[in-house]
């Protein structure tokens, strides 16, 4: 793999795990949110376990793109590709309900480069049917 292909991926983990950590310390802040709000009970606990879940998505990814930055062969470029859709999404849907909101820049900046950093990438043996 050329070494702007790897940068890329490890740039986007590297923006992925600072978001995943600005995202679980500020989950003290949305509890006290959740706390004075009048959501019902699941609502609330869901609430809860979406934010978290949120984090270790975040996290998970950059192990992933890490991992594809670190040693190319271990994740196929296609799956590199469509796990960037994650957090392209999410920056989309952010965008939409939000609006302009940090966290969505740096979703979508982590997206971009984790696409490009995995488009870059060299044929791997789990390419199937490239020449």
């Amino acid at each position: 793999m050329k070494s702007l292909p790897r940068l890329l991926l490890g740039f986007s983990a590297v923006i992925l795990v600072v978001g995943g950590i600005m995202h679980a310390r500020a989950f003290e802040r949305a509890l006290s949110a959740v706390v004075a709000s009048n959501l019902g009970s699941f609502y609330a606990q869901s609430f809860k376990a979406l934010w978290l879940i949120d984090s270790a998505t975040l996290f998970t990814l950059a192990i992933i793109f890490g991992l594809g930055a670190a040693r190319p062969c271990a994740v196929s470029r296609v799956v590199l590709i469509l796990l960037a859709c994650i957090p392209a999404f999410t920056a989309v849907f952010q965008y939409l309900f939000i609006g302009t909101f940090v966290p969505a820049h740096m979703l979508l900046l982590a997206a971009v480069a984790a696409f490009f950093g995995a488009s870059g990438s060299r044929k791997t043996s789990s390419d199937p049917g490239r020449s």
